[in-house]
This record gives structure tokens, C-alpha cells and sequence, in this order.
């Protein structure tokens, strides 16, 4: 949790690797993933760098590869762990095998699909001879008819026709066609193939039909060939007798079946070579593509001419330093050169980038604080509190045993076996944010179930696990008449606590809202004040380890004593008002019926007003409560003055006593200097006035912000209560002799809280919180001005599927 707490101290490396030993040290580099390179040819084409070829090679394989990949079936095998990196020699021989893989691929799949080809053209054949016999009317008689066929025979009497087959969809045009360039002097007749036929192509189905055309003449007949032709109709050779269409039949049939064979036994070869291929096409594309990553970083190296080295710049995490110095040895080591291979820090002003080191645990928070922005380098990182505070927001808000188990099991499930679906990767974007979220969602879950405990809430019921601690103060002829009863606290509450949350009398109370809206709103303004004193109290965290003390005595305190006069005594009233006025009081100042509005109190502070009151009740809580309101009304306002001048005066006496004392200014360069101070003291000024408004302000709306932790605590326990009332009550009310219809109705009651109250509920809370994360809380301290440590890793390169993924190519920051 060290790393955690703030980002990894980073450090900017120069490397002096020979080029025998760089393809070594970089792959071991890659495998260890701690190092960012910066591209030191910013300015050079990447057509015109030192590896260009290799890169090129490298995308050829894998373009080849991928194609190949689209013929395999799924699902593939993961690759087989490599223990080193592949030789140059290995690399050509895997360039071979690839090179080979691909034209025996393309040779298979180019013979099959010209015996696929061939068969559908054998299959429309022998359905339109089969469709065809059906046109001719006199079969007995064998009468002969004269036709001019598909290989050009002579027209023999004066009538002939032409047969074929064409795609369904353009039956009717090619039928209208037909007729107009014939001036209607044809017979045209039709039928739909039932028999679905394959596209050898794409493999789609294909919807066709038989046609034939009854004609006169040979002019006729070319008009008709070329109209098929436009239509791409497919025309086939046909008898014009019975015995003749027989005869072909049987031919066309056994080579139907012959060929049927052939595909089935090229169909099996086909099979097994691509078989052979998907137990190690993996293992292959892996070895492209981390080839590919090592010559791109290279390509960010620049070259020694006179030492004959490679130079490259690096940042590194200080703890990991050692990694890096082992990889330049075991390169140096593995090549056999004589020249070892140097590393030494560069010092440098420029900004780091952040590295916050996470598991599998922490980096579903880490990304919440990271998406709103990257933490500036080494400042104090939110995500180490957002464990806690996160969760345990977000079930102020849906706290209800009942669905923070549903929650808490579905986060389990996923956290039990998320080894096994961690392997299945699936393009469901939603599905990713849940397995991504798992941790998170658990959590939040199992706090989901305390706040419901402490809210005695399961789907809107009480459990009553202790015994209530109110007691019947009626006899069962007075509890017969009415309905509905107001019990005295003083009579009918035992004054002994309900031991663990609220007290499930409470769920049949009529004022049972009344009571929940005091208790939750209050609760709200509670935390919301102890989170926003925390966010500020962090601010102090950076100031001190950013030697930027001053800013402690000239922001930190006073916001801290802003926010705690002010709204930390709002809080102290409300616990006074529950210590403090009580129903077994004997004095009648402080009884139930006298108990002021704190809210009212409050705001009569800020306007410095008196609270009226009636005889018995006091107008003031506590004595001198006046008084010290305004004393600490008086501090508040004047912390105001402190935050607006405070820094920038600060910063202009600190700069003249710089300038005075080491850059010596000139008598003649007065004017100059003091018009630039003047300058630079009135957009400090503008700046901090605008944080100072900010935060004056910020801190009054983030308090009310805060209310939302009521308001949707108090919509999910209604909500859930009318699904109660209104679905699941109504069947039960049924009886269990109609069983049919209380499933039915039980099932309705399942899925609306599925869905509305787990899933929509949950989601809307989730947002509040992140709010509440994001604004509330990290504003006070936050600056998240940083940019990301992105270091040299196969791991994320090969999560990337995109074929021009690149590594990192500049480790300066953002402009």
C-alpha cells in the first residue's frame, strides 16, 4: 500500500547498449515492462530509421498470420510460454514457416473453392433438367423440338430455346426485359429452386430460379444471350427430348457424387493442415508481434557513430532499476560482445510521469481516480481512501441486506472464477466494466449489507433480531377498537438501545418517514463534513512533502477553520440536540416538544439573528451560545481575507527577495522589473480570487451535496417498499392454494428489483458517489495534472488486438 499512498519515485536513465546486444536487453526489458522510452528522432521519418526493414518484415508475418487466423477455427489455444527470445535464425524460419502456411492455405482454399464451383454448377444442372421435363408437355411421343443450345448448335426447324438459371431477385426484370427486346415474340416459363444452394465464395445461401425461353429466329435468340448475359444468368446445355434429358440426368447425378467425394476428402485435409496450424498460431503470432514492439522501440534509439552504440533515454521507477541494469547485461552476455553496455541517471527539470503500482485488487480504484485525471507526480493519490470511502458511500445510499446480497453474490461469483473468464475475452463492453469493477462491486455490496443492517432494511422489511425495545402500553379491548396508536416514548420506549441499528418498531411507526428523513438527512451533513475536512486535511500531505510549508499557515488553515467553524459546529448542534432534549426530562426546556430546528439555529447564525422561542423552550441550546456563534462567525469570515492575499503576497515578497539577492537588478532595469511584478501579482491575484470564491462557495453547495446521500437512501427504501406492497403483498395475499398465479407474481417482483432497484438503483448511486469522489472530495486536494508512466511492456502490447499498436514514443509530458 506504500506505492499507493503516492505515485513511485521516477528517474530519467540514459542507456549505452551496443546494437549486437540491444535485441536482447530490450526483449528482457519488454518481459519486465519498467521502463518508458523516449523516441530521441522525433524529427526522422519512420520510413528513414535503422530498422524500418525489420519493422516491415515484422507487419508482413503478422498481416500474413492474421489471415491466416481468420481461416482457423475457434476457439485457439493459448500460446505456449516461450523461455527466451528468438535468434535471427529462428526468426527466418518462422518467416518461412509462415510464408509456406500461407500459400498452402491459398491453394486449398483456391482448389476448393473451384470444386465448390463446380458442384453448384452441377447441381443447377440437374435441378433445372429436372424442372425443365415439366415444360414439355408430350414425353410419350418423344416429339422433337428444334433448339438452339448453349454451345451454338444450328438451329435445325423453326423453333428453338434457351435454358438456364438466375438469381430469383431479378426474375421480373429479367422476364420484362425479355419481352421488350423481343416485342413480346417469346415464351417465357419459370420455377423457384426450393433446394437451398451454396455461394463457393462466401458460403451464403442462394436463392435462384429455372427459367426457359421459347423463341423464333437467330436474331431473337443473340438478343436473348445477351440479356442473359447482363442479368448474369447462368445458361446450361439441355436436350429438347425426354430420352436425350434422361441420359444427362444420369451423367450429371454420378458426377454430382463423385464430386461430392472429392469435397468431403478435401474438406478433411483442409481440416487437419489447419488443425496442425491452430496449436501453434498463437505461440507464432506472439513472437511476431513482441518482435514487432522490440524494432519499434529501437527505432526510438538514436546512434553513436563514433562509439558505435545505440543511445537511448528511459523512465524508470527507482525500485526498479536493478531490472534494467540486469537486462543490459544479459544482453551483453547472450550477444558475447567484449563491450558491456552502460547505464547512468540524467538529471532533468522536466516532469515525471506517474506510476501507481497495483494489483488486481486496487487497480479497479486506481482507474476511477484515474479517469478523472492522472494524479500530478508524487502528490497524495485519493485511490488508497476511495477502498473505503467509496464503498461505504455508495451504501449510505442503497443500504438494504436483501440487494446487497444479490450484490455481493454476483461480485463474488465473478471474483471466484475470475482466473477461468479472465482467459474468455469478449467484446461486451458492459460485461468488461463488470469483471473490470468485480472488486469494487463486492465491496460495495458487503457495505451495501452493514448500512441495511444498521437501517434494519431487507427488502423494505425489518428483522427483528434483538426484541424491539418498546413495549404494548394498551390491553387488547382498546388495541381491538382502533387501528392505528401513538405511542409516548416515556411510557413505551424501555430506554435501553436497540443493540445494533434501528429498532424494528420503527417499521410499523406512521411517522416512520418523518423520523428516517431527521435521521438520514442529519447523517448525511455528518459525513459529508468529515469527508470534506479529510480532503482538506490531505492537502497538507503534499505541502509538506512539496516543501511548500508556507501554503499550510496561508490555505490549510485557514479552510480547515472555515469549513469546522462553520459546518463541524452545525454537526456538534445536532449532536447536542440528541444528548441533550430527551422525553424523560424534567425539565420542560428540554423536552421533545421544545427541541429546535438546528437548521434554523444555523441559519439564523449566518444572518445574526436571534431565535425566537415560547415559554417553556429557550431560545439558545446551550448559555453563551450567542456569543461564541458570532466569535466563531467573526474567524470564519475573516480566514476569507487570509485565503485571498495570503499567497499571492507571499509570492511577490518572496520573488523581490530572490531577485534582490541573487540576480542582482540593475538601477536601469527598475521600471522594467516592477511593471513585470505588477504583471504577474495581478493574474496571481485574479487566480487565487477565483479559487478563494471557489471554495467559499464550493463549500456551502458541497455540504447541501452531500444531502443526496438522503435523498437516495430514502427513494431506494420507498421504492423497494411499494414493490412490497404493491407486487409481492398481492400474492401472498393469495393464499398458497393458487400457486400458479403467486409464481407468476413473484417472478414480476424478482424481476423489477433486478432491474430497477439492483441495477438501475445501483448504477444512479454509483454515479452519485463517483460525484461525490470526484468533486466533493478530491477538489479539495487533487491537482491530477499528471500523465501516465507507459513503459515498454509486452503484456499491454499484446492485450491490443490493433495491428498498428505502437509503445509509448514520447515520455514528456502533455503540452
Amino acid at each position: 500500500m506504500g506505492t499507493m499512498f503516492r505515485s513511485e519515485e521516477m528517474v530519467l536513465c540514459q542507456l549505452f547498449v551496443q546494437p549486437e546486444a540491444a535485441y536482447i536487453s530490450m526483449y528482457e526489458l519488454g518481459e519486465a515492462g519498467v521502463a518508458q522510452f523516449r523516441d530521441l528522432n522525433p524529427h526522422v521519418n519512420d520510413f528513414q530509421r535503422r530498422y524500418v526493414s525489420e519493422v516491415r518484415r515484422c507487419s508482413e508475418m503478422e498481416r500474413k498470420l492474421r489471415w491466416v487466423g481468420g481461416e482457423l477455427p475457434d476457439p485457439l489455444p493459448p500460446p505456449k510460454p516461450s523461455p527466451h527470445s528468438l535468434s535471427p535464425r529462428e526468426i527466418n524460419i518462422l518467416e518461412e514457416r509462415i510464408d509456406y502456411i500461407e500459400s498452402e492455405i491459398q491453394e486449398i482454399t483456391r482448389n476448393a473453392r473451384n470444386l465448390k464451383a463446380d458442384y453448384l454448377s452441377l447441381k443447377e444442372l440437374k435441378l433445372l433438367i429436372e424442372k425443365t421435363q415439366t415444360f414439355f408437355q408430350d414425353h410419350s411421343a418423344q416429339r422433337k423440338i428444334s433448339a438452339s443450345v448453349y454451345n451454338n448448335e444450328a438451329v435445325i426447324a423453326h423453333l428453338g430455346f434457351i435454358a438456364g438459371v438466375v438469381a430469383t431477385a431479378r426474375v421480373a426484370s429479367f422476364e420484362k426485359m425479355l419481352w421488350r427486346i423481343s416485342h413480346g415474340n417469346i415464351f417465357f416459363k419459370q420455377s423457384q429452386i426450393n433446394v437451398p444452394l451454396t455461394d463457393p465464395v462466401t458460403g451464403h445461401e442462394l436463392q435462384k430460379t429455372v427459367f426457359i425461353v421459347f423463341f423464333h429466329g437467330e436474331q431473337i435468340k443473340m438478343r436473348v444471350k445477351k440479356v442473359c448475359h447482363g442479368f448474369k444468368a447462368t445458361l446450361y446445355p439441355c436436350p429438347a427430348t425426354y430420352k436425350e434429358q434422361q441420359e444427362m440426368l444420369a451423367g450429371v447425378v454420378t458426377r454430382i457424387k463423385d464430386l461430392e467425394m472429392v469435397l468431403e476428402q478435401t474438406e478433411q485435409h483442409r481440416r487437419l493442415v489447419l488443425a496442425n496450424i491452430a496449436k501453434d498460431f498463437n505461440t507464432w503470432m506472439v513472437a511476431v508481434r513482441k518482435e514487432k514492439a522490440i524494432y519499434h522501440t529501437l527505432n526510438m534509439f538514436s546512434m553513436d557513430i563514433v562509439k558505435k552504440c545505440l543511445i537511448a533515454e528511459c523512465w524508470v521507477p527507482k525500485t526498479d532499476l536493478h531490472i534494467v541494469s540486469k537486462a543490459l547485461d544479459n544482453g551483453v552476455k547472450a550477444s558475447g560482445s567484449p563491450i558491456p553496455s552502460f547505464l547512468h541517471y540524467v538529471p532533468t527539470r522536466e516532469t515525471p510521469p506517474t506510476f501507481n503500482r497495483t494489483n488486481k485488487f486496487t487497480r479497479g480504484f486506481q482507474n476511477l481516480i484515474d479517469s478523472y485525471g492522472i494524479a500530478s507526480y508524487r502528490e497524495v493519490n485519493p485511490a488508497l481512501y476511495t477502498i473505503i470511502t467509496f464503498p461505504f458511500l455508495f451504501a449510505v445510499m442503497f443500504g438494504d441486506v436483501g440487494h446487497g446480497l444479490i450484490m455481493t453474490i454476483f461480485a463474488a461469483i465473478i471474483v471466484i472464477f475470475e482466473k477461468k473468464l479472465s482467459k474468455q475475452r469478449s467484446d461486451n463492453e458492459i460485461w468488461n466494466i463488470f469483471f473490470g469493477g468485480r472488486y469494487i462491486i463486492l465491496l460495495m455490496g458487503i457495505f451495501s449489507i452493514y448500512t441495511g443492517l444498521i437501517y434494519n432494511d431487507m427488502f423494505s422489511k425489518s428483522l427483528n433480531i434483538f426484541g424491539s425495545r418498546w413495549k404494548n402500553v394498551y390491553d387488547n379491548k382498546t388495541l381491538a377498537g382502533k387501528k392505528f396508536f401513538d405511542l409516548d416514548p416515556a411510557a413505551a420506549y424501555t430506554q435501553e438501545p436497540y443493540p445494533f441499528g434501528l429498532d424494528p418498531a420503527w417499521q410499523f411507526a406512521a411517522n416512520n418517514i418523518i423520523f428516517l428523513n431527521s435521521f438520514k438527512m442529519k447523517m448525511s451533513i455528518i459525513f459529508g463534513v468529515i469527508h470534506m475536512a479529510f480532503g482538506v486535511t490531505m492537502s497538507v500531505v503534499n505541502f509538506n512533502y512539496l516543501k511548500k510549508r508556507e501554503m499550510i499557515y496561508l490555505q490549510y488553515i485557514p479552510q480547515i477553520l472555515f469549513l469546522l467553524l462553520l459546518f463541524w459546529y452545525l454537526c456538534i448542534l445536532m449532536f447536542m440536540k440528541w444528548i441533550s432534549y430527551s422525553a424523560l426530562s424534567q425539565d420542560p426546556a428540554y423536552g421533545t416538544s421544545c427541541a429546535p430546528s438546528v437548521l434554523i439555529i444555523f441559519i439564523n447564525m449566518m444572518l445574526m439573528k436571534a431565535t425566537e422561542a415560547k415559554e417553556p423552550c429557550l431560545s439558545f441550546m446551550y448559555p453563551g451560545q450567542e456569543a461564541l456563534q458570532k466569535t466563531f462567525l467573526a474567524f470564519a469570515f475573516l480566514c476569507i481575507p487570509v485565503m485571498l492575499f495570503g499567497k499571492p503576497v507571499y509570492k511577490m515578497l518572496a520573488d523581490r527577495k530572490r531577485k534582490k539577492y541573487q540576480q542582482g537588478v540593475e538601477s536601469g532595469d527598475t521600471t522594467e522589473v516592477a511593471e513585470h511584478e505588477g504583471e504577474g501579482m495581478g493574474e496571481m491575484m485574479i487566480t487565487q480570487a477565483i479559487h478563494t470564491i471557489e471554495y467559499v462557495l464550493g463549500t456551502v453547495s458541497h455540504t447541501a451535496s452531500y444531502l443526496r446521500l438522503w435523498a437516495l437512501s430514502l427513494a431506494h427504501a420507498q421504492l423497494s417498499a411499494v414493490l412490497w406492497q404493491r407486487v409481492l403483498k398481492i400474492g401472498f395475499g393469495m393464499g398458497l392454494h393458487n400457486s400458479v398465479k403467486l409464481y407468476i407474481i413473484f417472478a414480476i417482483w424478482a424481476f423489477f428489483t433486478l432491474a430497477i432497484l439492483v441495477l438501475m438503483e445501483g448504477l444512479s448511486a454509483f454515479l452519485h458517489t463517483l460525484r461525490l469522489h470526484w468533486v466533493e472530495f478530491m477538489s479539495k486536494f487533487y491537482d491530477g495534472q499528471g500523465y501516465a508512466f507507459v513503459p515498454f511492456s509486452f503484456a499491454a502490447i499484446l492485450e491490443n488486438d490493433d495491428e498498428d499498436v505502437k509503445p509509448q514514443t514520447n515520455g514528456s509530458p502533455p503540452e
